[in-house]
């Protein structure tokens, strides 16, 4: 029966080994003899890339697309209307408004003003992103598929509404491997906005690799005690003590390949010798000390306190000068179902100076033609009020038929406004861009063709586009 079973092991291990391009062999070389791979990719682009990685700011939440981007100034004179059935179009609602009955539209409570050469309508609550607006691509014109919080940032992170999937951090490091053999190709970092709407979960799989090897999951990084988890070395057990173990328990793992012949097992090897380099790495990354006053002052003074978001923005270009892949900041606050104009002023400090430093230090550097930044939230919100609308209180739902994203750097043409929405920023009314859109444009940028990027599981071949998305040409430089 033993014999039995491990020929059948053996037939089925081989084939799903072989069928990894790699991986394993590739992790496992890397470890023999370092110098062969050094910081060459796992896999390799398919065309020229603009960009080597990408910086997702995401605003967990859905930020309101009406007070800061999309500038919608006859609102006033509708302010208090109905908003007509025929803007609705019978579009779908979420649970927290569809019995309403009444829909009064809101105009913004924030002012909005002409910024740079391009002239494009920033709100004045993002002031310090309204001097770099040349530098950005604001894309007016998104909309998505999900109207509630986990679907929705599910379906952009991971290219489909139901869990299980690879996040884009995993695919992107799957296809294009890392360029610094001491860190994390994905990492990302959490932050909790200043707003008094407590922030929704954020759940570890959304940058899980989901049926991809576990080596390309996203490594979260803390703001308190070891940055990582089991960073550090219990007491009483010398580096020299550490290495010894894992030398030993490499060899037991080895052991175990060899009779067994699964991927899992090298991805287990190579993940023990990164989390060893990592206990170098990570303190030097981390440590801020040799950051210039000058440095801080261009951050704000949050930038010295770990795990806001000023400080996950200066930690951010840090990843970037090391070569890091992919970079996941998550700002959580933004569901403003109820006391926006209070809320958004607080979130909107919380990142627009950060926002603007990151862009001008990635440029001051070298480093923005080659680093993606990407910002946005899963949906945006209606132009109707949730529940009853006062004369200086409010609140807006969730709306995913149009919001409003920015991206910079890598690939990016600058100071360019795409796409348009309805008079009431209720429907898309000009150059549409879908999620997969969004996400197949990104991979463009690093290089990757979308429809390429396949990983066979279950018998089916599996992208982050699924069978959807094109590449926004006009926005690409």
């Amino acid at each position: 029966m033993l014999s039995r079973e491990r020929l059948l092991l053996l037939t089925r291990r081989q084939l799903f080994g072989r069928a990894a391009v790699g991986i394993g062999t590739a992790a496992l070389a890397a470890l023999l003899k370092p110098e062969l791979l050094a910081a060459a990719p796992v896999g390799k682009s398919h065309f020229p890339a603009r960009a080597k990685r990408v910086i997702y700011l995401f605003m967990h939440g859905g930020p309101s697309q009406l007070e800061l981007f999309d500038h919608k100034p006859d609102l006033k004179k509708r302010h208090g209307e109905e908003l007509p059935d025929s803007v609705r179009r019978g579009r779908r609602l979420t649970t927290m408004t569809s019995s309403q009955k009444a829909f009064p539209v809101v105009s913004s409570f924030s002012g909005f003003t002409r910024r740079g050469r391009s002239g494009a309508w920033v709100s004045d609550l993002l002031p310090r992103l309204g001097e770099v607006v040349d530098d950005l691509c604001i894309i007016r014109s998104l909309h998505t598929e999900a109207i509630n919080h986990d679907p929705a940032v599910t379906f952009l992170q991971t290219g489909h509404q139901q869990p299980g999937r690879p996040s884009m951090g995993s695919w992107i490091t799957y296809g294009l491997g890392s360029e610094n053999r001491d860190l994390p190709g994905f990492v990302v970092l959490l932050s909790r906005g200043s707003a008094a709407r407590p922030g929704d979960p954020l759940q570890a799989r959304l940058w899980g690799s989901g049926f991809l090897p576990s080596s390309y999951q996203g490594v979260g990084f803390r703001s308190s005690g070891d940055p990582v988890l089991y960073l550090s070395n219990p007491p009483g057990l010398p580096r020299a003590g550490r290495r010894h173990q894992l030398d030993t328990l490499q060899q037991l793992n080895r052991k175990h390949y060899d009779a067994m012949l699964d991927p899992e097992i090298q991805t287990r090897i190579a993940q023990y010798e990164m989390a060893y380099r990592m206990q170098a790495s990570v303190p030097e990354l981390t440590n801020l000390d040799r950051e210039s006053a000058r440095t801080f002052e261009l951050y704000g003074p949050q930038a010295r306190i770990p795990g806001t978001f000023a400080a996950n923005c200066l930690l951010a270009r840090r990843l970037a000068e090391r070569d890091v892949r992919f970079i996941q900041l998550y700002h959580r606050g933004w569901d403003q179902h109820y006391n926006l104009p209070s809320d958004l002023r607080l979130q909107c400090q919380d990142i627009d100076q950060p926002c603007a430093a990151l862009l001008k230090d990635l440029k001051q550097r070298g480093l923005l033609d080659d680093t993606l930044l990407v910002w946005g939230g899963e949906f945006g919100r209606t132009t109707y009020s949730q529940g009853k609308l006062e004369p200086s209180n409010f609140g807006r739902d969730h709306h995913g038929a149009c919001f409003t994203m920015w991206l910079a750097g890598g690939g990016i043409k600058p100071g360019l406004v795409y796409g348009e929405t309805d008079d009431y920023c209720y429907n898309v009314v000009k150059d549409p861009v879908h999620v997969h859109d969004l996400n197949a444009t990104l991979l463009h940028c690093l290089g990757i063709d979308h429809t390429k990027l396949i990983y066979r599981f279950q018998g089916r071949d599996y992208r982050l586009t699924d069978v959807h998305g094109e590449v926004v040409q006009p926005i690409l430089a």
